[in-house]
């Protein structure tokens, strides 16, 4: 399952800390401030990094595993 977890500090948007739990462990795939000041989606340049990411933290998470 991945969450995502907002947060506003001192009028920043620190808007998405993605994180995904595999067996006993906790990977952040990304965290990053929001620079738009209209929308709410999340670039997809930062969708396909947080893809990325999933893949190899669930490889890592095989590894592990073994």
């Amino acid at each position: 399952m991945v969450e995502r977890v907002v947060s506003d500090h001192r009028g920043d948007a620190f808007r998405s800390v993605y994180t995904v739990r595999l067996a006993e462990r906790v990977f952040v795939l990304h965290a990053f401030q929001k620079k738009s000041r209209s929308g709410i989606a999340t670039p997809k340049a930062d969708i396909e990094l947080i893809r990325q990411r999933l893949k190899q933290a669930v490889e890592i998470s095989k590894k592990q595993e073994e």
